[in-house]
């Protein structure tokens, strides 16, 4: 669907299940999303990113490099939840070994970049939690801004979880590719 230098950002498929599972074991992955994944969850996530698929025309799609075709983790755009009054939402989660190799900026960049091309989004939004140092970060190496007064307390995540605060940051839509 999307092709970069290294990677192809495409649509979800049953093999990619075990891998995604398996990336929801790993702790570090999981450390400012939750408690490790269960195959139920894996099943239900793909699930809902083949019906934003279907539905929406993109999804946080999976993350395959080109070099071996394995499968990454995921990366894209999906309709923001209510909570987001409707926004578009960026999204990336790889797999520990993936780390440090520039494989999320390249297919956050050629997210947006479709996004642009393909959507009559004003801006994108993404979100994470404070302490979700690295991926904030990449939200400014983006070019998006951090919204402080806009920070909030994810519906999603039980009250007295760690993870419940989050914070909200946006990039306009560039002047390039016209107005939304």
């Amino acid at each position: 669907m999307i092709e970069t230098g290294r990677l192809i950002l495409r649509g979800w498929r049953e093999a990619d299940i075990a891998p995604f599972y398996a990336m929801g074991q790993d702790a570090d992955v999981m450390r400012y999303l939750g408690p490790p994944a269960t195959m139920e969850d894996a099943r239900a996530g793909y699930d809902r990113m083949v019906a934003r698929q279907s539905e929406h025309g993109y999804c946080f799609w999976a993350a395959e490099r080109k070099a071996d075709g394995a499968f990454l983790g995921f990366c894209g755009l999906q309709p923001g939840y209510a909570f987001l009054d409707g926004e578009i939402e960026i999204g990336w989660r790889l797999r520990h070994d993936a780390w440090g190799q520039g494989y999320a900026r390249e297919a956050a960049e050629a997210s947006l970049a479709w996004g642009w091309a393909n959507l009559d989004a004003p801006r994108i939004t993404a979100i994470t939690v404070l302490a979700n140092r690295a991926s904030w970060g990449l939200m400014e190496r983006l070019g998006m801004t951090r919204y402080p007064g806009e920070d909030f307390d994810h519906p999603g995540v039980p009250d007295d979880s760690p993870l419940k605060r989050h914070i909200l940051y946006r990039i306009a839509r560039p002047s390039s590719y016209g107005p939304a």
